[in-house]
């Protein structure tokens, strides 16, 4: 047995000193990047038909959200590009106007989507929105501090959806690229 474990040894010493050893490139880290993407949600609203009927015909209601993750230097100075998508369906008898506007900290406007939907039964709209190389000005999304959301009845407040729960749904996600290292 001892012989066996000296044996051993010896191999294992000279594997090591005859073995081939890839000299170490340390500065590959600085040669690194990594972009990667993330997708959030932005918005989700429902509007009941019954609480737009509580409004007098015509009248626009409006609603403001803080929203300062774009604006975070964590976000706003590594962001590439991206996208906002949207989606909103209407299952009220109501013909509505959607508008959404990005704001900076002083209330300026900074971006703005309509949307524009007949009464019931509608399809999903959907419309995809780029920022960045491809797209609108990156500096609307790093500058929006807040988003306001108004919403108008262009139709009556007495009708009612033969649908089941009848509502107004608006929602919104986010896919952006951001430089981590690079």
């Amino acid at each position: 047995m001892k012989k066996s474990g000296r044996y051993l040894y010896v191999v294992l010493a000279a594997m090591l000193l005859f073995s081939c050893v890839e000299e170490q490139d340390f500065n590959q880290y600085d040669d690194l990047s990594v972009t990667p993407t993330y997708e959030a949600s932005v918005l989700y609203l429902e509007v009941p038909e019954s609480a737009i009927n509580l409004l007098p015909s015509g009248y626009s209601y409006s609603q403001d959200f803080n929203f300062d993750a774009f604006s975070e230097d964590i976000f706003a100075d590594r962001v590439l590009e991206g996208v906002l998508t949207y989606y909103v369906e209407n299952t009220t008898s109501k013909p509505l106007e959607i508008e959404i506007e990005f704001l900076d900290e002083a209330g300026t406007v900074l971006d703005t989507e309509q949307f524009v939907l007949g009464p019931e039964p509608t399809a999903v709209l959907q419309r995809e929105i780029a920022y960045g190389p491809s797209g609108r000005s990156l500096n609307i999304i790093r500058n929006t501090s807040s988003i306001s959301v108004t919403a108008t009845n262009n139709g009556d407040n007495v009708s009612t959806s033969s649908q089941d729960d009848p509502m107004v749904t608006l929602k919104s996600s986010g896919k952006f690229t951001v430089r981590i290292k690079g």
